[in-house]
């Protein structure tokens, strides 16, 4: 595929330094060679489009804020670098609101303090019902050895796990929570989603697969748990809340297979569940549970300061409703196909009713794209996707390829100081030979 524009410039000397002076942190995976089986990534720009998995990207003609990294989780040697993926939001005030708004707030009959969801929850049931669901992966390559995580996910021996777990491995084995070892091999891998789907070979008639919850209404401040294999430390369990929901996060894919769609080390762009529980290199592929012990995300990246730093209480999970249909796929087809709305774009903003809002605003629009039979036209700012607010063009790339060809959405745009709703038929687009 083409290389989208926009993409870095050879790595400043400091190997922790963007070219800014803000440290960014680095993909790896546990390996027992001393080496990533995921080379590090410096600052890149995400696709901007078409939105899709191999659109060309075009730079905002206005300078565009700090660029957030965000890394593959997997596990590297003890004390080695990162491995959930890892992000440099800390230093650049990137999650940092301030409207200049006073908030306004009650002085008398204030309500006690409550008790949050995650002190009532029952983590121990829940623990020991689904811990037996969650595998550790070791991948092996001629160069090195990474470790991982997975969750199963039927009684075929289909696991899910992430993309960069298993990319390059010749050799893969699962050890389940009482130890048992079984080989495993690729059944299909997507690396524009960072999933992948694996399966063990003569599976057991004593596999208990998750649970994957069906109705995704997750809420910020829900309680969550995390299990996986940080640091080669199988079964581990970590409890947190939801920080956040369809938070944009933008991760380097490393090798290994690459169908449909994803050519080299793409971007991989992801409107994320984000957690507090924390992960680290090797919680990678692990699941994320709802207070009902079912699978709501797979763990897949970190936010951290610099290379030594480990978890920050910044991590995020690929939602399940992406989970489930990219599996179902690759299950089925050995690939996925991925929607594309069919714009180029850069962030922007836009004004209308005397309100001033972020978005994508398209710079192109592709002959016969989905996009052009909706008549959307260059200059239009898209502030909404299906009702969700857009907030940058890497927003509105997760949002799209949360969804299969053929699938009905409504964009909100502003065009000339008026807002106006516009449906859109996305279709897929054709793997490049």
């Amino acid at each position: 595929m083409e290389t989208p524009t926009g993409y870095p410039p050879p790595p400043p000397p400091s190997p922790f330094a963007s070219p800014s002076g803000t440290p960014y942190a680095q993909s790896a995976s546990r390996d027992d060679s001393g080496g990533n089986t995921t080379p590090p990534s410096g600052p890149s720009t995400p696709p901007g489009g078409p939105t899709g998995p191999d659109g060309p990207h075009q730079r905002s003609p206005q300078p565009e804020k700090p660029r957030r990294i965000w890394f593959p989780v997997t596990a590297a040697a003890l004390g080695a670098a990162l491995g959930a993926s890892a992000l440099t939001a800390g230093l650049t005030g990137a999650f940092d609101t301030d409207t200049g708004t006073p908030i306004a707030q009650e002085t008398q009959n204030v309500a006690p303090a409550h008790t949050t969801a995650a002190d009532s929850v029952a983590w121990q049931s829940i623990a020991s019902d689904v811990r037996p669901s969650v595998v550790a992966i070791t991948a092996r390559s001629q160069a090195s050895a990474g470790e991982g995580s997975g969750v199963i996910i039927d009684d075929d021996g289909h696991i899910v796990t992430n993309h960069h777990v298993v990319a390059d491995a010749q050799e893969l084995a699962v050890t389940l929570s009482d130890g048992r070892i079984l080989e495993a091999s690729v059944v299909g891998s997507d690396p524009t989603t960072d999933l992948a789907v694996l399966e063990v070979s003569d599976a057991p008639d004593d596999l208990k697969p998750a649970s994957l919850a069906t109705d995704f209404d997750a809420q910020v401040g829900d309680p969550v748990m995390a299990v996986g294999n940080p640091l080669g430390l199988d079964s581990t369990v970590t409890t947190g809340i939801i920080s956040a929901l369809d938070r944009p996060v933008t991760a380097q894919s490393g090798g290994g297979q690459q169908p449909f769609g994803n050519q080299g080390n793409e971007p991989v762009v992801t409107n994320a569940i984000q957690i507090d529980a924390a992960i680290n290199p090797g919680n990678s592929g692990g699941p994320l549970f709802n207070s009902d012990g079912d699978v709501i995300g797979i763990n897949s990246s970190i936010a951290a300061l610099s290379q030594e730093s480990g978890n920050i209480g910044l991590g995020f999970a690929i939602p399940v409703r992406v989970v489930d249909k990219v599996a179902d796929q690759l299950i089925e087809d050995g690939e996925a196909q991925h929607a594309f709305l069919g714009v180029t774009m850069s962030d922007g903003q836009a004004e209308a009713d005397g309100v001033r809002r972020t978005g994508a605003k398209v710079q192109e629009v592709v002959d016969g794209s989905p996009a052009q039979e909706a008549e959307i036209q260059p200059g239009d700012v898209i502030v909404a996707f299906d009702d969700k607010a857009v907030a940058s063009k890497e927003s509105l790339t997760g949002f799209v390829r949360e969804f299969a060809s053929g699938d009905d959405v409504k964009l909100t745009i502003i065009r000339d100081g008026t807002t106006q709703d516009v449906n859109v038929t996305l279709q897929s687009t054709a793997p490049k030979v």
